[in-house]
């Protein structure tokens, strides 16, 4: 409990003090003020979020189809509803309710916003990262021996060697398993023909018997 408490007020200040130093006495690309209260608002629940889902990549260890559709599908859900919101047709639908018209794209435009966005979930992810290796270093799990003693003995498998394919060119492997006089029969095809019927006698005077020899 003491430890989620300290990493809660430190991502509060991060996530607070950041964001106003950036913007404090601040101008846009044009000269124009771009410290206002609308933008520091945006500024800091963008950070938020992006710090959130660093931390929610981190912590997930199985990356499947779902995963990736919620992380990357909450991300796209809030950059198209902070447009939507601070447009220009909510503001005339509803101009009491989003007087907050151009912030999204006056603000999201500059690059110290990015850079703003990315210094603060930098530093709030690295107390957690930095944590976790020294824990690992100090009092590893089980699961932690297991992975290092694997990783440490673990060798590449081989890469299997493909033969190359002998082509036989014997044309008939039962031809050449029995006494000559058959082979060439065999081979030649000539027994697939069709011939008309001859008798026993016939057969065995035209071709030479193998029991003969």
């Amino acid at each position: 409990f003491v430890r989620c408490m300290l990493h809660s007020c430190y991502s509060s200040l991060i996530l607070f003090f950041i964001p106003w130093a950036a913007m404090y006495d601040t101008v846009r690309d044009d000269g124009k003020d771009i410290a206002d209260y609308q933008s520091f608002a945006l500024l800091a629940q963008t950070c938020l979020l992006m710090a959130v889902n660093v931390q929610l990549c981190l912590d997930t260890h199985y990356w499947t189809a779902v995963n990736q559709f919620f992380v990357w599908g909450s991300l796209s859900a809030y950059f198209a509803i902070t447009f939507t919101m601070y447009s220009n047709g909510m503001f005339l639908i509803f101009t009491s309710v989003f007087p907050f018209i151009g912030t999204a794209r006056n603000s999201l435009n500059q690059p110290n916003v990015w850079l703003t966005i990315l210094l603060t979930s930098i530093l709030c992810v690295l107390p957690v990262v930095a944590f976790r290796f020294v824990l690992m270093q100090l009092r590893p799990t089980i699961n932690d021996k297991v992975r290092y003693k694997m990783r440490k003995e673990a060798v590449p498998a081989p890469t299997p060697r493909r033969h190359p394919r002998k082509v036989s060119t014997r044309r008939s492997g039962y031809a050449f398993s029995h006494a000559q006089g058959y082979g060439e029969l065999v081979t030649s095809g000539r027994f697939l023909l069709k011939r008309p019927t001859k008798s026993r006698s016939t057969l065995f005077s035209q071709v030479d018997s193998p029991l003969a020899k």
